[in-house]
């Protein structure tokens, strides 16, 4: 196919519809074009409407909507079909809108802005829903949602990734920290239990930061529920969903012990469940007795 041209000026984002059977495009020249993916030709007139360059888009799950951020500190909704404009403009950032994304049940979007916000608007109204999301430092490059819609993820130039409840707007745990320049980009798996991201310092980062939660058969143990975390933090702790310290890893054991789990069972096996026997573990702060036995 030959390349698409129309725009004017430098285009910052682009994206296919759910069908695949478009291709949208926000460019500097301050307009959204819709094309053809598999002709290449443009699809009506560009869409207008920003007063400054369009820096994000995205198709609702549906693909009836597309939403787009701008430098002129709104968020827009269009309809995909007719290019015609959603409701009036969302406006409650202070600065540049970087990236918006539709949840996946298509009843909210969020965006993130060089203010340093991520908001989060009712899809079919524009009306902000719930508080202005507040933690990151510096100017918010992306955001996505969660395939289970349950988390809000954002990466910005403090550095940082951070996670935050999707219906309370809460920050779950600590932020990600491992880049060294801005984080430009982020992905969820689409399994949900991944996150990858991207950054200045021309690294990229795989994070699997969300509890596993163990399902277990019935079995003539006593069984008791527990979300864990799969791998031991720095000092060698496998923790629980609520940052609680499960068991210790001796750190010369640590480096053996490969992501995504401590424990894989492959899918066909005929392994139905797993039983921890407790019968010598050491409670307490008896465990202090084997931390130091590490470190003669």
């Amino acid at each position: 196919m030959k390349p698409l041209e129309g725009h004017t000026a430098g285009i910052r984002s682009v994206a296919y519809s759910p069908n695949g059977q478009r291709i949208t495009s926000g460019s500097d020249d301050r307009t959204i074009r819709i094309w053809d993916a598999e002709s290449g030709t443009a699809i009506g007139k560009p869409l207008m409407g920003h007063t400054a360059n369009v820096l994000s888009i995205a198709y609702s799950p549906n693909g009836r909507r597309i939403i787009s951020g701008s430098d002129d500190d709104t968020v827009r909704i269009w309809d995909a079909e007719t290019g015609a404009p959603i409701a009036h403009s969302l406006i409650g950032h202070a600065a540049a809108v970087w990236s918006v994304h539709y949840s996946p049940d298509g009843q909210h979007i969020i965006s993130g802005s060089s203010d340093r916000t991520i908001r989060i608007w009712n899809a079919e109204t524009g009306a902000g829903v719930g508080k202005t999301l507040e933690g990151h430092t510096d100017i918010i490059k992306s955001v996505v949602y969660s395939p289970n819609g349950q988390h809000i993820i954002s990466a910005s130039c403090d550095r940082t990734i951070r996670i935050w409840d999707s219906k309370t707007g809460a920050a779950i745990g600590k932020p990600l920290m491992a880049h060294t320049d801005d984080v430009m980009s982020i992905a969820c798996s689409p399994d949900g239990q991944h996150i990858v991201s991207g950054s200045w310092d021309t690294t990229i980062h795989v994070w699997d930061p969300f509890p596993r939660r163990l399902t277990q058969s019935p079995s003539p143990y006593n069984q008791t529920h527990a979300d864990f975390f799969t791998r031991p933090d720095a000092n060698g702790w496998v923790r629980d969903s609520k940052d609680g310290l499960l068991y210790w890893v001796p750190p010369d054991c640590c480096a053996g012990l490969d992501s995504p789990a401590l424990l894989t069972i492959p899918p066909m096996s005929h392994t139905r469940f797993v039983a921890l026997d407790f019968e010598d573990f050491v409670f307490g702060s008896s465990w202090t007795q084997i931390f130091n036995s590490a470190y003669p």
